[in-house]
């Protein structure tokens, strides 16, 4: 695996410059493959990716990323794109781990949670930030395994993007339309956000059930949850082969360093206060520890 520069604060600042844009040429082939539009294609060093409408980004390492063909109807498909795949790929060529996670920051570290694609993530983010505790990311973590005493994370994007049912849930105010294609809305988070690279203090996966519920996982348990089926995962495993065994040992370094939690909460509008509050009040434990 690529190794990031030496400490977290230089780490970031190469994100921000690797993922700065400018206008470029329409391209469509990756090292002698065609990438047909709403397809993707990444090597250790380039990635490509075609949207819907058929505009390209195209990134090659220590170059920044290049849109060709963009037109202004295709804004929110861009959008998406740049803090999605774009976001993704250029964290992974460049030796970061993404997750597929939401993330708050307390008192100095990060706490992130992970489920599959429509289990909760953004939603709980947004109700902690009701309760004071500021947005670090939506929808994917980035992990820093540079240090070998510690996992720092870099900030991710600062809008948040719920299902028509999380806005009832939330009893957020919906601001626009993500996509015609992706019918997500953004809303504002009302805690506001941190940009800085922190620890990560806890990695929480979400569960349904009828009561809430709190249990550490065991190493073992962290270890079979941090296997991962999202396209960030498929990512970096593309840029950074590796052998069971080696992604084993990751994630056990990964367990052996970040707690880990199993949060069983019932999704009602009638409890989602009673829940969140009951989850401000375990994290405020952990993040002091």
């Amino acid at each position: 695996m690529s190794a990031p520069p030496s400490g977290p604060r230089d780490t970031l600042d190469l994100l921000r410059s690797e993922t700065q844009v400018r206008e470029g040429p329409l391209v469509t082939e990756l090292e002698g493959v065609t990438v047909n539009p709403g397809e993707q294609r990444i090597t250790a060093d380039e990635f490509l990716l075609v949207g819907r409408s058929g505009f390209s980004c195209h990134y090659r390492k220590g170059h920044g990323v290049e849109l060709g063909g963009v037109r202004p109807e295709h804004a929110g498909e861009l959008a998406l794109y740049l803090v999605g795949s774009v976001h993704a790929a250029v964290a992974c060529i460049n030796g970061l781990m993404p997750i597929h996670a939401s993330a708050v920051a307390a008192q100095g570290k990060v706490v992130a949670f992970t489920a599959p694609s429509g289990g909760g993530k953004s939603t709980v983010v947004t109700g902690l930030g009701d309760l004071g505790l500021p947005l670090y990311c939506d929808d994917t973590l980035l992990l820093d395994l540079g240090a070998a005493d510690c996992i720092h994370t870099m900030p991710g994007h600062k809008r948040v993007k719920l299902w028509p049912e999380a806005l009832a849930l939330t009893g957020r105010e919906q601001l626009e339309l993500v996509s015609p294609e992706y019918p997500k809305y953004y809303v504002t988070p009302t805690a506001g956000d941190v940009d800085e690279p922190l620890p990560l203090g806890a990695l929480v996966f979400l569960a349904e059930g009828p009561e809430p519920a709190w249990r550490r996982l065991s190493a073992g348990e962290g270890i079979a949850a941090l296997a991962d089926d999202h396209y960030t995962r498929e990512m970096f495993d593309r840029v950074n082969p590796h052998s069971r065994a080696e992604r084993f040992a990751l994630h056990a370094r990964i367990a052996a360093q970040v707690p880990m939690f199993e949060f069983v909460r019932p999704k009602t509008v009638e409890r989602f206060r009673e829940t969140c509050a009951f989850l401000a009040e375990r994290i405020a434990a952990i993040s002091a520890a």
